[in-house]
């Protein structure tokens, strides 16, 4: 059966989710001793079977706002139903088998002409591993509109990284500068830059290429549009609306 459902934010929490300690099962916010799950970086589908596994309890998350206009479905399985099956497919080989025991074994002999054996030689085949190289990023946070480095107050404790390598770094707030060192496929055309903050998200992809690149290291400014920045809210109770049938 599918089920369909939105999301909303039943009781807003204005705890600082970077000042939480990251854990197996997100970060635990000491506050009101609960792990908060960071839903604003899943998929719809993880977010979906998120959603199906934990769909009974009480959760803490954060999100974007955009994911609070999304409809989400999942496909949630009758357990009544598997029972009948499972209790026809027990009938059906308890038949067969008390079938089988009634009746008479009869011997078979089948013969068949003895199958011809070929040798194969070697196939060619050609695979060219895509080599990776490590570089270093340098680079100025800039506002596509303005040219200068985005406004600290309104968008305080911006970090990025780049292909979730896991290197997070700092980006400067009064000059828009950082560094980053990232592991990167020699013949990439593209990278993909995730900023983060107090309260907003964005992953864009960036153009790349290895001519520009000069002793390992690559400068490169990125350019974004203050609303291109997606608003994350947290959840402290997260509602779930189910629609449809």
């Amino acid at each position: 059966m599918k089920k369909k459902f939105t999301l909303e934010i039943e009781s807003p929490c204005s705890e600082n989710f970077d000042a939480m300690i990251p854990n197996s099962g997100g970060s635990f916010c000491s506050s009101c001793a609960k792990n908060v799950i960071d839903l604003s970086r899943k998929t719809n589908s993880e977010v979906a079977k998120f959603i199906a596994e934990t769909k009974d309890q009480n959760i803490c998350a954060r999100l974007k706002v955009t994911q609070l206009q999304e409809e989400f479905q999942y496909t949630e399985t009758s357990r009544i139903n598997n029972f009948k099956y499972a209790a026809v497919a027990a009938s059906v080989l308890i038949t067969s088998t008390l079938a089988a025991q009634e009746k008479t074994p009869v011997k078979t002999e089948i013969s068949s002409v003895r199958p011809v054996s070929y040798k194969l030689g070697k196939v060619a085949y050609s695979h060219a591993a895509e080599k990776e190289i490590l570089i270093t990023i340098k680079g100025r946070l800039l506002e596509t509109k303005t040219n200068k480095p985005l406004n600290s107050a309104a968008y305080p404790n911006l970090e990025l990284t780049i292909n979730d390598s896991g290197n997070r770094v700092k980006i400067n707030p009064e000059t828009g500068d950082f560094s980053i060192m990232v592991p990167v496929l020699e013949n990439s055309k593209t990278f993909i830059v995730t900023i983060t903050g107090n309260d907003y998200y964005l992953s864009k992809e960036i153009p790349f290429t290895k001519r520009a690149v000069k002793g390992a290291i690559l400068q490169q400014n990125i350019s974004i549009a203050a609303e291109e920045l997606t608003k994350i809210y947290m959840a402290g109770g997260l509602g779930i609306n189910y629609t449809g049938k």
